[in-house]
């Protein structure tokens, strides 16, 4: 994590969701851990309809909690996708799907 920025979105019930500073690259996903960032977050693609699906529970995060966690993401869509492009200096987001 040492030389990265890791920019905080929210924080949701103990829950960091943040994303890398090195991941512009990628398509638009965000990460959550309990506490603070962790290099092995959760992983979370948000999709060109408006919702989100798991790419990875890293935090091992637990299905109740991250069926929550999911729902205030896709309630976050459009937030996070301008802090994505504000972040990242695009115009264009790049989306799993």
């Amino acid at each position: 994590m040492e030389g990265f920025r890791l920019p905080s979105l929210f924080t949701v019930c103990g829950y960091k969701v943040y994303f890398w500073s090195n991941e512009s690259g990628e398509p638009i996903h965000v990460h959550i851990a309990k506490g603070k960032p962790v290099s092995n977050g959760t992983k979370v693609w948000l999709t060109k309809r408006g919702g989100c699906i798991l790419a990875s529970n890293g935090s091992n995060i637990s299905k109740k909690e991250l069926s929550e966690l999911m729902e205030f993401i896709s309630a976050q869509y459009f937030l996070i996708c301008a802090e994505w492009k504000k972040f990242f200096m695009i115009d264009d987001i790049k989306f799993y799907c």
